[in-house]
């Protein structure tokens, strides 16, 4: 059976930085996208940024509103993607879950985490 279970939020200020951990229990196919979608309150869950299994820049794709501050890494020997969220901002306040799903055109199972709150505020 497949886990996501993320960790690594909290509160932080504005201009602060957070890095999220999402750790991958079970099997799960090396050629998946692995990312970050996000869901504030009253919003609908948006990507934030998914990686495949070839973690080149190339194959990095992240929210306009987050480029140039967040980071998206995956090491495949620990089982774990990372989120380094850097120059946080208000509007980031949300809750951040960790997804596995396979490229669009393949079919497959897709997993989600229970989410882990980050809140940016003063």
């Amino acid at each position: 059976q497949v886990q996501l279970v993320e960790s690594g939020g909290g509160l932080v200020q504005p201009g602060g930085s957070l890095r999220l951990s999402c750790v991958v229990s079970g099997s799960i196919p090396p050629f998946y996208f692995m990312g970050w979608y996000r869901q504030a309150p009253g919003k609908q869950r948006e990507l934030v940024a998914n990686i495949r299994s070839d973690a080149s820049d190339a194959n990095r794709n992240y929210a306009d509103s987050v480029k140039g501050r967040f980071t998206i890494s995956r090491d495949n020997a620990k089982n774990t993607v990372y989120l380094r969220m850097n120059v946080l901002k208000p509007e980031d306040t949300a809750v951040y879950y960790c997804n596995a799903r396979p490229p669009a055109i393949l079919s497959g199972a897709e997993y989600w985490g229970q989410g882990t709150q980050v809140t940016v505020s003063s």
